[in-house]
């Protein structure tokens, strides 16, 4: 595993980015009327899917949700200002299913009905203007200055490797999750491969788009030595790759805001962008990846040059 420094790289990548995200502003403007897909959208900017909500996040200040649906309710306000529609073909245009919903979306959103806005004209409260940047629930309040003296990032490449892993679903429980971590342990012990491999988690799913139903975790164990796996775990062979890590130690509240960070603040200003495969959470300390008071862990964002991703696709 070969190591490189990033220190005092500089770069015109943030450029590219914004340009990526005003290409996606400019693709939702005109298809408000109609559901877009998470793929659709990333595809416009030419990001994986696995990164592009917290890019889109990081570069635009709004959560992709709350940004979509600031723009239909300011399109439609200016139709009930500005046209003589219904409230329902005004719905529709707009990307609502129904004037009922439109009209609930509009309420939440300005604290006034649409028909009572179309005779006003005037907006009582508006509760869409959130505040940029807003933290995750986890985060902790530092400055970019604060951050980036907290969590150095380093280039690391990985070579090719077997993984077993368990796939969790409805991983926001807890319990399932220190479940699977539990018997990929036993099950590397009673293989011998626990000693020398790495534990690491995998996040499939994006949380800020998935529902919590819906949401998976693999937990694995890459090892180079040859292995069986059991009931219940199945094996994969990850391709060599290039990440963005970050070593942190700490409780959630510090894993958060290192993740953040190095999407946030990192990411969005280096000369990479994401790789299309899942970020890592790399346990450190592998008999204690069971108490979640305390983590030992390498975050390991997929990336690589953009040169490297368009001659991919032209080849």
């Amino acid at each position: 595993m070969s190591t490189k420094s990033v220190a005092g790289a500089k770069t015109q990548a943030n450029s590219e980015y914004v340009q990526r995200i005003d290409r996606v502003i400019d693709y939702l403007r005109g298809n408000l009327d109609r559901p877009v897909k998470l793929a659709e959208l990333a595809d416009v900017a030419c990001f994986s899917e696995f990164h592009f909500h917290r890019i889109f996040t990081a570069v635009s200040g709004e959560t992709l949700n709350s940004f979509t649906n600031r723009l239909r309710l300011e399109k439609a306000a200016r139709l009930l200002r500005y046209s003589d529609q219904s409230l329902t073909d005004i719905a529709l245009d707009c990307g609502f299913s129904s004037s009922a919903t439109f009209s609930r979306a509009f309420r939440s959103g300005y604290d006034t009905s649409p028909s009572e806005f179309r005779k006003s004209g005037e907006i009582k409260k508006s509760k869409i203007c959130k505040e940029l940047f807003p933290e995750d629930a986890y985060g902790l309040p530092m400055s970019a200055e604060e951050k980036r003296a907290a969590f150095p990032v380093r280039l690391i490449d990985v070579p090719e490797r077997q993984v077993a892993y368990i796939r969790v679903t409805n991983a926001f429980e807890l319990d399932r999750v220190l479940a699977a971590i539990k018997r990929v342990i036993e099950w590397a012990k009673s293989e011998d491969v626990f000693s020398q491999g790495t534990l690491f988690g995998m996040t499939v799913d994006d949380p800020h788009v998935t529902p919590k139903h819906l949401y998976r975790y693999e937990v694995c164990l890459a090892s180079s030595l040859p292995f069986e796996c059991r009931e219940g775990t199945s094996k994969l062979r990850m391709p060599a790759m290039r990440y963005a890590a970050i070593k942190v130690s700490g409780d959630i509240h510090k894993v958060a805001t290192a993740w953040d960070y190095l999407y946030r603040d990192w990411l969005i200003n280096s000369a990479y962008e994401p790789e299309h495969a899942p970020a890592l959470e790399v346990f450190l300390d592998k008999e204690s990846a069971m108490d979640w008071s305390h983590f030992e862990l390498e975050l390991c964002l997929p990336v690589r040059k953009p040169a490297e991703v368009r001659s991919g696709r032209n080849s």
